[in-house]
């Protein structure tokens, strides 16, 4: 592709993030598919990693698709009836209101503790529901419970329900809902416009279900392989890209009906420890974090949510983590930012706040800070008194409190509506495979030709890796057993404490070797025929790796991270 390819590229995706800006028109009033990339015609060697690589993109110069972000904040007059509904609760449902507990226990009983306690929602986890299919008929009706339950505790308002569904190894609810990859398959991609189409399938399925926020996207941008806890679930290393996609997949939720939380701020890729363990410091200058971590929550500051992250930012404050910071989420992100949405505590039963301060204190820091909602703490009940001591001895006001619930509920009046169609489970995986087409990466070997023979035979990965490529190769009438040899890289650079992942292994070497989340270790794997990257490994993309290796179908990803001496921008898909 030359340059003049690439900058009209560029301006379609400003065009699109200026429409939805000033239209926020639902999915039925407009088109939200991205446009996948055509086939290479003839065979040609993929771009390369030097000069004829698409350079990085920095916070201070080029496209900024983001620049005006996708918003549907409360309007004036549903802020003042917000206002004037949670003036009307006690100062104990006031601060029960802003803490939303890790569901425990089964959903009947997680019901009635939302009513008689007052607490705002849930976060709900996979292992609150039954195994298999039965998840998601329990799902629905445990969230019909929890909805009916506010409403019988007097509330007017939408619960807080939430859910981590980010795709790929965030994905708490599997099929048979559509399943897409983590976010860095977008980051591949490049394409506003399909990263919106995906956000309103995921959360069209989550709203279907009764979900009313998505704990996504993560706008994280990685450093690469030292990043140990976000991996894959970053678009990109890339400030821009990582900004592209968090704007369409936030679009793309809104048009679903339900409510965005951008994660984590202010930017929890560049670190190398994780928060779910102990405390983790950013050591990056403050001119640093403008240039890279802050660049998406900046042009994204229109979006209605921002989770904080458990870091320290000794730029900022030597002392405290963000989620417990005035000068973090006060001075920088409310201040500076002007960011006017909610501000969501990421878990505060993670060890980098709980160990520290105590699930009492911690909740009562995270709402003196800037916090609006308290999730997930230790103890919700001790949040709560904690709360309501804070405002009896003076250290926080009951004020304080109100504008939190005000901007809460009000948040969800503004982005909770009912689904639209098709919201059934399963009913959206045709844009799971544009998302393959769109984003397998191709990094070394000939473009665009059939890569294979007649047959293929698998290793690496894990068996549920190897069996899911056999059924998708079977599918499309290639043998498996023998022929060109086809390596599997698994495993991802996701290691946070709840899911310790799959080693990467040694060097591969085969004809193919393909990297199905984290795709760093390709620089050092051979192979004779191709590297490739597919950033997941759900159905729709094995069965699109399976076109890209008979040459159905070019691979027209790009690399959303370095691999190797392959910078941002490298790829076959570079080319189209």
């Amino acid at each position: 592709m030359n340059g003049r390819a690439i900058a009209g590229g560029r301006r379609r995706a400003a065009g699109l993030v200026a429409l939805v800006t000033a239209t926020m028109l639902p999915v039925a009033a407009c088109s939200l598919a991205g446009s996948a990339p055509q086939a290479h015609s003839s065979a040609q060697a993929p771009a390369g990693s030097d000069e004829n690589a698409r350079p990085q993109e920095g916070a201070a110069g080029g496209q900024t698709a983001a620049d005006e972000t996708p918003s549907r904040l409360p309007s004036a007059a549903q802020l003042s009836a917000a206002r004037a509904d949670v003036a009307k609760l006690s100062t104990r449902r006031l601060a029960a209101q802003l803490v939303v507990p890790r569901q425990s226990g089964s959903a009947s009983a997680a019901a009635t503790a939302l009513q008689q306690q007052g607490y705002g929602g849930y976060a709900v986890f996979r292992d609150n529901l039954p195994a298999g299919s039965a998840a998601v008929p329990a799902a629905k009706a445990a969230n019909q419970g929890f909805t009916r339950a506010v409403e019988a505790s007097g509330r007017t308002w939408p619960a807080f329900i939430s859910i981590d569904q980010e795709g790929g190894p965030v994905t708490r609810l599997d099929a048979p809902l559509t399943m897409f990859p983590a976010a860095m398959a977008l980051g591949a991609a490049d394409d506003q416009g399909l990263a919106r189409t995906v956000g309103a399938a995921s959360g069209a399925e989550l709203r279907g279900l009764g979900y009313t926020v998505v704990l996504a996207p993560d706008v994280d941008v990685t450093i690469g392989a030292q990043d140990p806890t976000i991996g894959v679930r970053s678009p990109s290393s890339d400030p821009q890209r990582v900004a592209r996609v968090g704007a369409g997949l936030t679009a793309g939720y809104l048009d679903a009906g339900i409510v965005p939380t951008l994660k984590h701020f202010p930017g929890h890729g560049s670190v190398t420890a994780d928060t779910h363990v102990g405390t983790v410091v950013q050591p990056a200058s403050l001119a640093a974090l403008r240039q890279r971590d802050l660049v998406p929550f900046a042009q994204l500051k229109g979006a209605p949510a921002i989770m904080t992250a458990h870091i320290v930012v000794p730029a900022l404050d030597r002392d405290r983590p963000a989620t417990v910071s005035h000068k973090v989420l006060t001075g920088l992100l409310r201040e500076e930012l002007r960011f006017g949405g909610l501000i969501v505590t990421d878990a505060l039963e993670m060890a980098a706040v709980s160990g520290r301060f105590g699930a009492g204190k911690a909740a009562v820091e995270a709402v003196r800070a800037g916090a609006d909602v308290l999730l997930m703490p230790a103890d919700p009940a001790a949040a709560v008194d904690a709360l309501v001591a804070a405002v009896d001895d003076g250290t926080l006001t009951r004020a304080r409190l109100e504008e939190s619930a005000t901007r809460m509920v009000a948040t969800l009046r503004a982005g909770v509506h009912a689904a639209p169609e098709p919201s059934a489970p399963g009913s959206h995986q045709q844009v799971a495979k544009q998302l393959a087409a769109a984003s397998i990466t191709q990094i070394s070997g000939q473009c665009g030709g059939k890569l294979v023979g007649s047959g293929i035979s698998i290793s690496g990965g894990s068996e549920v890796d190897r069996a899911a490529l056999t059924r998708a190769a079977q599918a499309a009438g290639l043998r498996t057993g023998s022929g060109t040899t086809v390596a599997l890289r698994g495993g991802s650079t996701y290691r946070a404490a709840e899911n310790a992942g799959e080693a990467g292994g040694g060097r591969l070497t085969a004809d193919i070797v393909v990297a199905l989340d984290a795709p760093y270790a390709l620089a050092n794997d051979r192979a004779r025929v191709a590297k490739l990257a597919t950033f997941g490994r759900t159905p729709a993309t094995f069965a699109g790796l399976v076109d890209v290796l008979l040459g159905r179908q070019a691979a027209a990803g790009t690399l959303p991270v370095a691999v190797g001496d392959h910078a941002i921008g490298s790829g076959c898909g570079r080319e189209q």
